[in-house]
């Protein structure tokens, strides 16, 4: 049985509880950690989310010895997950895509680890970024999964096959306010 879909209002001990995880998490895998960033909606002041902190761990490689030290912190590895490729991404070779993910219950904790420079990696903090700057676009996004929480609470397939789609157009916009502000 899957867990019901709740969006929560904004918690502002999100960004705290972030902290004190990157704090744990840099500890314990060091040098391995290129960076431990805060994503997800979440991450994202003012933004309704599900009650999940997202962290994604920046690699040189996939091949980093992380699991040990991950798990003696409390998380479990989930085998064989990918990133979402964007309808229309046929050009992203397999490699873009790829990651190693782990979850924590207690406190809620999705923890993505992901290569440096690779497609997923750049989506995942264009997004967060997108997201704080431009508060109509997070507003937007915020109604779409509320309302597919409200329809699809316990169908989390249905609701990430419209989520992740919807989200890939409004990231459209994401990378054209990339290119201007580079």
């Amino acid at each position: 049985m899957s867990e019901t879909i709740e969006i929560l209002p904004y918690n502002v001990q999100w960004p705290e509880i972030f902290n004190g995880l990157a704090t744990q998490l840099q500890e314990a895998i060091g040098e391995y950690a290129l960076a431990v960033d805060h994503i997800g909606s979440t991450s994202v002041p003012g933004l309704p989310a599900k009650d999940v902190i997202d962290i994604q761990v920046t690699v040189a490689s996939l091949e980093a010895p992380l699991q040990t030290a991950l798990e003696q912190l409390g998380y479990q590895r989930k085998l064989h997950l990918t990133d979402h490729r964007p309808p229309g991404r046929d050009d992203l070779a397999v490699e873009e895509l790829e990651k190693h993910f782990y979850f924590n219950a207690h406190p809620r904790v999705n923890l993505h680890v992901r290569v440096a420079g690779r497609f997923n990696q750049q989506y995942a903090l264009l997004c967060r970024d997108y997201l704080r700057t431009h508060p109509h676009a997070a507003a937007a996004y915020a109604e779409v999964k509320q309302q597919l929480a409200k329809y699809f609470p316990d169908n989390a397939d249905a609701y990430y096959d419209i989520k992740d789609p919807v989200f890939d157009i409004l990231m459209e916009g994401a990378y054209i306010w990339a290119e201007r502000k580079a």
